[in-house]
């Protein structure tokens, strides 16, 4: 036995990590609770065709856009714990807002202005989350932290469907993402944190105070694989209700994702833990474009629910180490940009595949749009290979 295998380890799980866990995974449960019914509900209930439901639902991705940059800075040079708080209960309080929209238009402006909150808390709350890490044990638990919202966006839908099958009505599905916000804002207040000293820069405002210039290429292949989750996410249950007349099938669908995350994450944490970022982002994306084929090409139940589980399993590879290279590449002072150019790189890749997705389909069918999702996956996995492993070990700092 190694001489360091006798050291005891810090512990992982403290409860300040496991408060900000149970946090990040009711941000995204709450807001993914509403993914796969949207659709419908804007149909039946606005008449809205399928280019509209696209726009409309990609309009938060515009506003989370523009303020997760603008986060990064302000948990770097602010108190986090007023940061997070502020906007977590904005986050919570737009959920509100569904229940009174009455018209399509304003079901717009309540979904775009949400983006906002959204995008401010993730990044507050992931920038917390690492702070509380022990430094030892720093990959492993983003690891872990990450399998919160990989968890949380797959069960989601399942519960979204069976509640919605049950009673049949979409303002329950509001008030049930509202309650879970709550919960979500009442698990993060109990977060204890140090006191940090707040270093003022005084360099002029730049680029890089928002954005981690240097991770600019891992962003452009997060933008391709969150660009094919977009897609594969918000049409899979009108899909398979049109295409393949599966109409309760889309609950064991997510399930099935969410198998794979947790199987491949709980391996994964482990891998990375000895360091290996770019094995494990090279071991998800190319598992993630065999999923995104598969259900591409064959279109029956082997495909739906294959497809599910493949993807799964690639996915939670693939983030945690690509979030792994995001903080690596960053100064401790910028743990706050990094995370927010991540997040930044994945909503514009899941609002560019609700988009293209939604004017794909309503003029060459979703056939064409989920071809297209995984034509985008393999762009960002030649990119990955030829440009970005090679960047990430040449520029990493720890």
């Amino acid at each position: 036995m190694k001489q360091h295998d006798n050291i005891p380890q810090e512990r992982l799980w403290n409860a300040n990590y496991l408060r900000t866990w149970v946090a990040n995974f009711m941000i995204f449960f709450s807001f993914m609770l509403l993914t796969p019914l949207l659709p419908s509900y804007l149909s039946e209930v606005f008449g809205a065709d399928k280019q509209t439901i696209g726009i409309v639902l990609s309009g938060y991705t515009l506003t989370a856009l523009m303020i997760r940059s603008l986060s990064g800075f302000l948990v770097d040079s602010f108190p986090r714990r007023i940061v997070l708080m502020a906007s977590y209960f904005l986050f919570a309080l737009c959920f509100a807002g569904y229940l009174v929209a009455g018209s399509l238009l304003l079901f717009a402006i309540v979904r775009t202005i949400h983006g906002a909150p959204f995008g401010a808390t993730t990044v507050a709350n992931s920038t917390v989350a690492i702070d509380v890490l022990p430094s030892s044990r720093r990959a492993e638990g983003i690891g872990y932290y990450g399998l919160s919202n990989n968890i949380a966006t797959a069960i989601s839908p399942t519960v979204a469907l069976l509640l919605f099958d049950r009673f049949q009505s979409y303002d329950m599905l509001f008030w049930v993402a509202l309650f879970t916000a709550m919960l979500g804002l009442w698990s993060t207040s109990q977060v204890k944190m140090r006191e940090r000293d707040i270093k003022r820069d005084q360099r002029p405002l730049s680029l890089d105070r928002f954005i981690l210039i240097k991770g600019w290429r891992e962003g452009i292949a997060m933008i391709c694989y969150s660009f094919s989750y977009g897609v594969l996410a918000t049409y899979i249950a009108i899909y398979g209700k049109e295409e393949l007349g599966i109409t309760g099938g889309t609950g064991l669908f997510f399930m099935l994702l969410a198998i794979g995350l947790i199987l491949s994450r709980l391996v994964g944490s482990r891998t990375l833990r000895q360091g290996k970022v770019t094995q494990n982002a090279t071991v998800g994306t190319a598992i993630s474009m065999f999923g995104y084929l598969l259900f591409a090409a064959v279109h029956n139940l082997w495909g739906y629910y294959g497809a599910a589980l493949i993807i799964g399993l690639g996915n939670g590879h693939m983030f945690p180490a690509f979030q792994t290279m995001f903080i690596n590449l960053a100064e401790n002072s910028q743990r706050g940009t990094a995370n927010s150019t991540l997040l930044v790189s994945w909503d514009i890749g899941v609002g560019l595949g609700i988009l293209v997705g939604g004017i794909v389909s309503e003029h060459m069918g979703y056939s064409a749009a989920f071809w297209t999702a995984w034509g985008v996956n393999v762009a960002g996995v030649v990119i990955y290979n030829f440009f970005v492993r090679r960047h990430f070990l040449a520029n990493k700092l720890r």
